[in-house]
Formats: C-alpha cells, structure tokens, sequence
C-alpha cells in the first residue's frame, strides 16, 4: 500500500470531510435526546446517510487544487 504524495493534507479534501461525517452521523444520532429524533423520520436515515455517501464521491471527483 502507498500513500497519496500529498497524504498530509487530506484533512482539507472534501471527500475525507464528507467521509468523517458519514462516520460520526450515528454517533451524533446516539446522542441526541429522543424530541430531537422524533423530529426525524426514521425512513428518512438510509437516504440522508445515502445522500452524504454521494458527497464523498463528488468531493472526491471536484479539483481542489487551490
């Protein structure tokens, strides 16, 4: 396995920005308390995880060369 050439600023692309939050949505939503939740619909979670899921692919296909 080899590395990226420019691995140290990974933090700044937008796919592993959007690739965090896929990660830290079920520890957020662990956390909320339940008012919170029932605000939510739980048939809408597969497509807002889905919908994050799709920004990783396009933060991964967008140029960020600045």
């Amino acid at each position: 396995m080899k590395l990226v050439e420019d691995w140290k600023a990974a933090w700044r692309w937008l796919s592993v920005q959007f690739g965090a939050l896929v990660v830290l949505l079920p520890v957020a939503w662990a956390t909320l308390p339940d008012e919170t939740k029932a605000i939510i619909p739980e048939s809408w979670l597969p497509w807002i995880v889905g919908a994050v899921g799709v920004c990783v692919v396009v933060g991964r296909l967008v140029d960020q060369s600045k």
